[in-house]
């Protein structure tokens, strides 16, 4: 057969259509943005800007998992630490050492970036005389350090020292901690407390250990001097043990000169690992990157010692302070909106998420009795305990629905890694069996239509409240069920027959002379919703049903949507409307997001009009889906990962870089007739010990190419899977 070989990005060669053994394959997948490589457009990673925004909401926020903070704000606030009894319970507002302006005594010209490859945030002034550099950033590899640096650089020669000023608007007060005043270590001060109310009473309230570097508020270049630089530390814990230990590390990479470097190479570790770019539309790029760039801030680190991870918040760790971006509280938008997209590739980060849920299993089960009920029920709004914390009692009761999201978060891992550590070493088995139990003793036998019914509840669309068979929440229930009972028999343990009994039989609404799925019992097509709720039975829930009932809920709900509702909604419409082929129509739906993306720094507000919870991860995890699941079509399987890729008209290359499944790392490369995969090395983060060898079966012509680890398979634009190699034949050109 005649090979036509044909030159990829980076000058690698391949032959188009087979398999060839290339010797490096970090030419093409080398990390580097393959944008750059092809064209002259500035960095999409870089977003700069001559002013800040007007509202000081959308300054960028730098997190790590563990520390959050918006830039020059005086307060930022730490995983896990929260004030405040019941619904009263919101984020502690922690006073920042680093809140410091910089100026010069002549006026220059002001930037400020974000460098979301090293994840650092740069204020630079240049006068005639001087540029004045001075960066922030969340060590990214150490979760209790925050840095500032100032750099001063001379423009001219003069004898004349030149002075900046460092305006700090720090003060030592909180109006959730009781400060006291701490000896200084090594030079640096500290102060600690503890917070006025825990969560629930009779538990200790969580303590606070800051020590920083003292600020001088000016920084100065000597007449000999044709640069210099300065770098100011704070260390936050919950100890003093650690607070000082944060601390040493810092002065130790200091005296190293490895503080920022060792950041940046966490940074850059992350990227490698999880990189989603492509080709055609400057803005939609740009998007990605800054929706990946907040959501990987909001998760703790891949190398360090685990911390005790706090969960993800709508608006992040920068954000939920009293009154603010929902008080700090988890909610279902962690493990249904945020989580699909970290889980495909950090297998490691996605299992923080598993953990924080764990963690919370005693609260859990406290608000499933409460309520009358058996097993687990997660709390709509959660801190550190798993007790409901939501200030407004109709949603903590009623929307249920949370349940479901958290077992199809564990399903998810599964999936992807087959990692059964986690449910046999762990309480990820008690996680879902009890969920299974709360499903089973809160249904309801009707014996007019023989089904079981769920009353009295609010579905996702949170307009309406006290329904009964909410179509998304009866749906998830049913898939919660049946992953119970599947992973009690993957365990060899007795499931309840009560489970597969109530998944068979609960109620899922349906119209069959209009077919389409009204979002609940009673309502009126047309009715407005707030959200996307029924459309998510089509994706994430995958419900089985026509082409034209899919098309029919689409336009139902599309039409009634409320422009002003939360971001991550026009997401699934997107996807919907992929899965049918209609990538334009997506295109056009997708779009609406970008209203919610506020300038200059990629931050998402909840509501189109800036409105709502800022920084809002929701929104950005959605959007991501859109891509990572809607022009893919990435579906986890059971026993394999589903492809079936789509590009709109105005998207030329999709590039999708660290993919995880079974243990193995894969780049994709998406183009209108064709497609590229590659296996890397084993994944280090990946939960299982060997990776699983992989095959591709593709859809169309039925062939099967293996996918061996630095090989590059090519074949012609198809639906197909990826699963574990078996002892079939295979066919090595198409």
């Amino acid at each position: 057969m005649e090979q036509t070989i044909t030159t990829l990005i980076g000058g690698c060669a391949a032959v188009r259509l087979g398999l060839v053994n290339i010797t490096d394959v970090s030419c093409l997948y080398n990390g580097q943005n393959f944008l750059k490589m092809a064209s002259n457009f500035a960095d999409p990673y870089i977003f700069s800007s001559d002013t800040l925004p007007s509202d000081p909401r959308f300054l960028p926020p730098l997190a790590n998992g563990q520390l959050g903070w918006r830039v020059f704000e005086k307060i930022m606030h730490m995983g896990g630490v929260y004030n405040g009894e019941g619904g009263a319970c919101h984020r502690a507002d922690i006073p920042c050492p680093l809140a410091v302006w910089m100026s010069t005594e002549e006026e220059g010209k002001h930037t400020y970036s974000l460098d979301t490859h090293a994840g650092i945030f740069t204020h630079t002034i240049l006068t005639s005389y001087v540029e004045a550099s001075q960066l922030f950033y969340a060590h990214r590899q150490f979760p209790n350090l925050m840095v500032m640096e100032v750099l001063l650089q001379r423009q001219m020669t003069t004898e004349e020292p030149i002075i900046v000023m460092l305006d700090s608007s720090f003060t030592p007060h909180s109006d959730d901690i009781t400060f006291q005043t701490a000896p200084d270590y090594k030079g640096g001060r500290h102060i600690f407390g503890k917070t006025m109310f825990p969560e629930v009473p009779g538990v200790p309230c969580p303590s606070v250990h800051l020590i920083w570097s003292p600020l001088t508020s000016t920084v100065t270049l000597l007449p000999d001097q044709h640069q210099s630089h300065w770098s100011f530390l704070l260390a936050i814990a919950e100890s003093r043990e650690n607070a000082e230990s944060s601390f040493d590390t810092g002065l130790e990479l200091m005296e190293h000169g490895n503080l920022q470097s060792s950041h940046s190479k966490a940074w850059a570790e992350l990227w490698l690992g999880s990189r989603v770019e492509l080709e055609g539309l400057v803005h939609l790029n740009r998007a990605l990157i800054g929706c990946m760039f907040y959501l990987l801030s909001a998760f703790p680190s891949l190398s360090e010692t685990p911390i005790q991870f706090g969960g993800v918040s709508p608006g992040g760790l920068s954000n939920g302070g009293q009154g603010q971006d929902y008080w700090g509280h988890v909610f279902w938008d962690q493990d249904l909106w945020i989580y699909p997209n970290i889980a495909l590739f950090h297998p490691k980060l996605a299992r923080a998420v598993l953990d924080y849920r764990m963690r919370t299993l005693e609260g859990a089960k406290a608000n499933a009795q409460k309520q009358g009920y058996k097993g687990l029920k997660f709390p709509w709004e959660s801190a550190i305990s798993g007790y409901e914390v939501c200030a407004v009692n109709i949603y903590g009761q009623q929307e249920i629905h949370i349940n479901g999201a958290v077992t199809l978060a564990f399903q998810n891992y599964l999936y992807l890694t087959q990692d059964l550590a986690v449910f046999t070493e762990g309480y990820g088995s008690e996680v879902v069996w009890c969920i299974a139990d709360y499903w089973v003793s809160r249904v309801t036998w009707n014996p007019d239509d023989r089904q079981y019914h769920i009353k009295g509840v609010m579905p996702p669309d949170e307009y309406y409240y006290n329904v009964d068979n909410s179509v998304y929440t009866n749906s998830v229930a049913k898939y919660s069920l049946q992953f119970a009972v599947e992973l009690a028999n993957l365990l060899q343990h007795p499931a309840p027959s009560e489970w597969q009994e109530v998944a068979d039989k609960l109620k899922i609404p349906f119209d069959p002379e209009l077919k389409y799925h009204p979002e609940f019992d009673g309502y009126k097509r047309g009715s407005q919703v707030k959200q996307a709720d029924t459309v998510l039975l089509g994706y994430p829930l995958g419900l089985p049903m026509s082409r034209e009932v899919r098309q029919n809920d689409l336009e139902c709900y599309e039409s009634v949507t409320d422009p002003l509702g939360p971001a991550m909604t026009w997401s699934v419409f997107a996807v919907g409307w992929l899965e049918l082929g209609e990538a334009e129509k997506a295109q056009q739906v997708l779009q609406k997001c970008f209203k919610n993306i506020q300038g200059p720094f990629q931050v998402w507000s909840e509501s189109s009009d800036g409105s709502g919870a800022v920084n809002f991860l929701t929104g950005m995890g959605g959007f991501l889906q859109a891509v990572l699941f809607g022009y893919t079509g990435f579906r986890v399987q059971r026993d394999c990962l589903m492809f079936a890729p789509l590009l709109p008209d105005d998207v030329a290359v999709l590039s999708v870089k660290g993919v995880s499944y079974l243990g193995n790392k894969m780049d994709w490369l998406v183009k209108k007739q064709e497609i590229s995969v590659v296996v890397r090395k084993q994944a280090e983060d990946s939960g299982i010990d060997k990776p699983s060898p992989l095959e591709i079966v593709l859809t169309r012509s039925g062939n099967i190419i293996p996918l061996i680890p630095g090989q590059l398979v090519m074949f012609p634009k198809q639906p197909g899977k990826i699963q574990k190699q078996n002892s079939k034949s295979y066919c090595w050109f198409l």
